[in-house]
C-alpha cells in the first residue's frame, strides 16, 4: 500500500474522530445549544459513534488514529503497521504526520 494512501487514511479518520468527539462535548456545554445539559450518556454515545465513524474511515491503514498506537506498535517491534505497510522510518513519520495534521484539522 502507498504511503500517500495511509497518510490520507489517517488524516480523515483522525479528523473525523477529533470533530464528532470535541462537537458532541461542545453541544452538551454550550449554553443556547439544543444538546446542553445532556449528561454523560450522550458524550459517550457521541465519542463512540466518533471511534467508530474515525475507524470507519481510517480502515485501509489499520485505524490507527493516536501516536500512542504508532508508538507502541514500533517499540514492541511489530513488523508491519497494517497489511502491506512495513514498520520503518517512513511510515513511521507518515502515521504520525498523519495522525497531528488529522488531529489539527479535526
Amino acid at each position: 500500500m502507498s504511503l500517500g494512501i495511509v497518510f490520507l487514511s489517517e488524516v480523515f479518520g483522525t479528523a473525523m474522530l477529533t470533530l464528532l468527539g470535541c462537537g458532541v462535548v461542545a453541544n452538551v456545554a454550550l449554553k443556547g445549544t439544543k444538546g446542553n445539559s445532556g449528561g454523560f450518556l450522550m458524550v459517550t454515545w457521541g465519542w463512540g459513534i466518533g471511534v467508530f465513524a474515525g475507524v470507519f474511515v481510517a480502515a485501509k491503514s489499520g485505524a490507527h488514529l493516536n501516536p500512542a498506537v504508532t508508538l507502541g506498535l514500533l517499540v514492541k517491534g511489530s513488523k508491519n503497521y497494517a497489511p502491506n505497510v512495513p514498520v520503518d522510518v517512513a511510515s513511521t513519520f507518515t502515521y504520525f504526520g498523519g495522525e497531528l495534521l488529522g488531529a489539527f484539522l479535526g
